[in-house]
């Protein structure tokens, strides 16, 4: 890719989905970005929530500490430029925006109460669910058997596990694991990505093929950097923000997805906060306010037809 590409993408990527520090070595020095400024025009602004009226039986299916209260502690890593969309990104005058803020914000209306919202990290948040400091945790993530042993799920989404090339990579599909072999490969730590990934690294060696090569990165955008300057071959991470990413980013090309799992608020386990937060998305399904959420960020075939709490994990 061209030195004016690499360049261009530095400056639209300024700042990614997280402040945290890598753990490994960058693709590309230097601050990134949340994606392109070309992406602020087209980030939907109907409203679609404020409407939505309280459910006084649902309400009351909250402990009687957070009715008082009259708020839901929220943990979630915080969206800064717009890499992270349509789950989450920054709009106009860097307000939150999202499919997950949306989600989160119609909930909060039929139970009748306001998120106090605490900002941590991908990798902190679920630990902060189950100690107490948050109710709720809110970041994409997937219903795994080993996360339901230690937090509960009410469900709101389904997402899946995809790649992002370059536009100059000279495969254009991947299907498989094996379609990977040889190639350097970039996802998120403690993320349902490194671990399809760490199950599957002796596949490459069972068809007789070089093995892949993973780093990992807490922020998305040295990632970005990395496709653009030739450091990073694919990008494997969640395919809604994935197939954004293909339409927005300059150069790269969606590859395709192996995989799909369901996504779902996270809650301490044995907690009445996930039966009221599934309720509540259920009642959000059967007023259609549901289905308006997922049509503003275009979406709609990654919505659930019921939420559920604790659904049957995929691995």
């Amino acid at each position: 890719m061209t030195g004016a590409v690499v360049g261009a993408l530095a400056l639209a990527l300024l700042s990614g989905c997280d402040s945290a520090a890598t753990t490994a070595t960058t693709p590309a020095a230097g601050p990134a970005a949340g994606g392109p400024a070309s992406e602020a025009a087209s980030i939907p602004s109907q409203d679609v929530v404020s409407t939505i009226p309280t459910d006084a039986a649902l309400h009351a299916e909250l402990p009687a500490a957070i009715q008082s209260r009259g708020t839901l502690l929220l943990g979630t890593s915080q969206a800064i430029g717009t890499s992270g969309l349509p789950h989450a990104g920054q709009g106009p005058g860097g307000r939150t925006v999202g499919l997950d803020v949306d989600l989160r914000d119609a909930v909060a209306k039929v139970l009748g109460v306001r998120w106090d919202i605490q900002y941590g990290t991908f990798q902190t948040v679920i630990p902060g669910v189950q100690n107490g400091r948050y109710d709720v945790g809110q970041d994409n993530f997937g219903a795994t058997r080993a996360r339901e042993k230690v937090v509960d799920f009410a469900t709101y989404l389904n997402d899946g596990q995809s790649f992002l090339g370059s536009k100059e990579l000279k495969t254009d599909s991947v299907t498989s694991l094996t379609d990977l072999c040889g190639y350097n490969i970039a996802t998120s730590p403690g993320s349902t990505f490194q671990q399809i990934l760490t199950a599957g690294a002796s596949k490459c060696a069972a068809v007789g093929k070089s093995p892949y090569h993973v780093q990992y990165f807490a922020d998305a955008a040295p990632i970005f950097l990395g496709l653009a300057n030739g450091k990073v071959d694919i990008y494997f991470g969640p395919t809604l923000s994935l197939k954004y990413d293909a339409l927005n980013l300059p150069d790269t090309k969606y590859l395709g997805q192996i995989s799909t799992t369901p996504v779902g608020f996270v809650t301490a386990k044995g907690s009445p906060v996930a039966k009221a937060i599934s309720d509540a998305v259920n009642k959000l399904i059967a007023s259609g306010a549901y289905a308006k959420i997922f049509a503003k960020w275009g979406v709609p075939d990654t919505a659930v037809s019921s939420s559920v709490v604790n659904p049957a994990a995929t691995f």
